[in-house]
């Protein structure tokens, strides 16, 4: 089975989204995103996958949930996280990338957080779900401050589950 690690950008109130988008563009964020989970799987649901720009993430294995009979370019399709996870049973650390939903449902087995933490709050309609620090330590952290032409502050922060 491999190292489930989520990895998300979250806003001070847990936000994550608004109208299937990134509350913010944080080039940083992105190529965080894009040096992480490159040469891996990522797994994510079909409202992620439509928010794409480009469709699936190049140099990545895609899957996508949901209980929609599709055929995505580029992706496997699974009807379930317990499918999904199956497609991966060789890969060795598999990132859960969106929305919500699978947020919630991911947290609890969760190994890894790579987490953007924004100091904002954001209207937002997606959120992550609260999780118990307790269970998590605290293994890198970068701060970022805004600057002229970086709005928000943001912290990268790393957890593994203890």
């Amino acid at each position: 089975m491999p190292k489930l690690s989520i990895i998300a950008a979250i806003a001070e109130n847990n936000a994550i989204g608004r109208n299937n988008q990134l509350l913010c563009h944080i080039s940083q964020d992105l190529q965080r995103f894009k040096q992480l989970t490159l040469h891996h799987t990522v797994i994510m649901g079909r409202n992620t996958f439509l928010s794409l720009p480009k469709g699936a993430l190049p140099q990545r294995k895609n899957i996508v949930i949901t209980t929609q009979s599709l055929a995505l370019p580029e992706c496997l399709v699974a009807h379930s996280l317990e499918e999904a996870l199956k497609l991966c049973e060789e890969e060795e650390e598999v990132f859960i990338i969106g929305g919500s939903s699978l947020y919630h449902q991911t947290i609890h087995q969760a190994d890894k957080l790579y987490l953007t933490c924004i100091h904002e709050s954001f209207d937002a309609d997606a959120f992550f779900p609260p999780f118990d620090l307790t269970q998590w330590k605290v293994t890198y952290t970068e701060e970022h401050p805004s600057t002229d032409t970086k709005p928000y502050s943001f912290s990268f922060i790393n957890y593994e589950r203890i």
